[in-house]
């Protein structure tokens, strides 16, 4: 039976691997090659430091900008279509920050670049939504969030590289090399059948007003798991300076969560379609507030990398929830649409969860700031608990179509 099982999910895996998986490396490698530099890039052009945060923060903006305009692009022109676009404006905006003269250039190829990563991940969401079946999906969807996590971890390791030969500026370059390389990977793929576009797409208000419920239920547990999730990499290297320790113990700390997270990946896709989705959000959200409650206990170099590997475990277990989530319940007449409502929720929690650490820190201890984030997880894990079985599948209607 064992045997059985494993077939179909190799079939899957295998015919997904040129079409989806190794695109989606691609570009996150390009975005984990830029990710490091941009603030980076903006002191060099003599932006303060808080100029320089805010230019970094632009890419997570643009992803809230274009996730509700993707839902209509993806729906009109097709999976494939979207995403050559998508790439090549991209690399637009890449062209902007290698060749940029000013900050306000430099923001707008962030900008340009956070568009199309939305315009990627809806794209890449909807159409495994559309083609892998209910019981192999959260594997499906737990390996695209893999690859393309392997890649914003081999991103910063490639650009450093060249960063070394070239100077600040050498991110951009691998960045523009790997979306691009993405987009004509793109170029060369067929389109699978009802997946080209249509003109017969549907109003997105009409859309978000019809899947409201959930929106609002589910989508309250999206926005503060994407909170939660987003301000590790803050909350990290802030605690490691507040308790004297280096910037390389922090990046250290931050690698041990990553390595963590990685190998945690595939096993939370496995554990959701075997046991049900709630089986492994909870408790993935309730371990990232755990993260946020012991962190104030840690003050050495140990102890702060004992930390980072319960974010690394709480945030690689929850690997693929949320795509997960929004392919259980979109509606199969405007999987687009609605698709490009759910993430704009997680982007929105995205987007918050750092500015909420350094808007908390102006008036209130690092430790008081963290605790909001840990009564965030906790609310968080509650709203999933309690909404999960009623909008996704349980495990018994999983199983009936292994």
């Amino acid at each position: 039976m064992a045997s059985c099982a494993v077939e179909p999910e190799r079939r899957y895996l295998a015919e997904l691997f040129w079409p989806v998986f190794v695109p989606a490396t691609l570009f996150g490698v390009g975005m984990g090659a830029a990710a490091p530099v941009v603030a980076l890039a903006a002191r060099d052009l003599g932006a303060p430091v808080w100029i320089a945060a805010l230019v970094a923060s632009l890419s997570g903006f643009g992803m809230m900008l274009g996730d509700l305009p993707s839902g209509v692009l993806v729906a009109r022109l097709g999976e494939r279509k979207a995403l050559v676009l998508a790439s090549f404006t991209a690399v637009v905006g890449v062209v902007l920050c290698i060749l940029a003269p000013s900050v306000e250039v430099l923001g707008v190829g962030v900008l340009i670049t956070g568009v199309s990563n939305a315009v990627w991940g809806l794209a890449r969401q909807s159409y495994l939504s559309a083609v892998v079946p209910l019981s192999h999906r959260a594997r499906v969807m737990s390996t695209f969030g893999l690859t393309f996590r392997i890649g914003m971890f081999v991103g910063p390791v490639a650009g450093a590289g060249l960063i070394a030969l070239i100077g600040i500026r050498g991110g951009f370059v691998i960045q523009g090399i790997g979306v691009l390389l993405a987009g004509l990977l793109m170029v060369r793929q067929q389109d699978a059948d009802g997946l080209t576009g249509s003109d017969q797409h549907q109003p997105l208000a009409g859309v978000i007003a019809a899947n409201s419920s959930v929106l609002v239920t589910l989508g309250s547990g999206s926005v503060l798991l994407g909170a939660a999730r987003a301000a590790v990499p803050v909350v990290l290297p802030l605690w490691a300076e507040h308790i004297g320790l280096s910037a390389a113990v922090a990046s250290l700390a931050y690698a041990a969560a990553a390595a963590i997270d990685m190998s945690c990946g595939y096993p939370a896709g496995y554990l959701m379609d075997r046991f049900g989705r709630a089986f492994v959000a909870v408790p993935s959200v309730a371990t990232l507030g755990a993260g946020y409650v012991l962190i104030a206990f840690a003050h050495s170099a140990p102890t702060l990398i004992a930390v980072a590997l319960v974010f690394g475990i709480g945030n690689g277990f929850g690997n693929g929830i949320i795509m997960t989530i929004g392919a259980d319940t979109a509606p199969p007449g405007a999987r687009a649409e609605y698709l490009a409502a759910w993430r704009l929720m997680h982007d929105i929690g995205w987007f918050a969860g750092p500015l909420i650490v350094s808007g908390l820190a102006v008036v209130l201890p690092l430790s008081a700031a963290f605790s909001s984030l840990a009564a965030a997880s906790a609310v968080g894990a509650g709203v999933f608990a309690r909404y999960l079985p009623k909008f996704t599948p349980s495990r018994k209607e999983i199983h009936v179509h292994l």
